[in-house]
């Protein structure tokens, strides 16, 4: 499986309407970006979001979050929310509002 087909459905109805808003296939996975910065995505069945990388180490503490590790390199500023983390819609939209905030404050590419 290169990603979750049903998670993309979940996070397509979640950003609808979002200006400035293109899907774009990347990583085997797919990303979701708001005017050319990458705000969450799909890898396998998890969720990968942008967020401020000040909170990043707060972040990571939370239930069912992990370091975004491309190529043995964690990357600040990325993480990957499991399934479980992102079952409810509730904790869905919580992630995807999180990445659109912080790729909102990052200059249009």
């Amino acid at each position: 499986m290169a990603y979750d087909p049903k998670l993309e459905e979940r996070i397509q109805a979640k950003l609808k309407g979002t200006r400035g808003l293109v899907e774009k296939k990347m990583f085997g996975g797919v990303g979701f970006m708001i005017h050319g910065n990458m705000a969450c995505g799909i890898l396998k069945e998890d969720l990968i979001v942008r967020v401020n990388p000040e909170s990043h180490h707060e972040i990571l503490k939370r239930p069912h979050v992990k370091p975004f590790d491309n190529m043995g390199r964690p990357m600040a500023g990325w993480i990957l929310v499991t399934p479980e983390g992102c079952r409810a819609d509730k904790a869905l939209a919580s992630w995807i509002q999180m990445g659109v905030e912080f790729a909102k404050t990052l200059p249009a590419k």
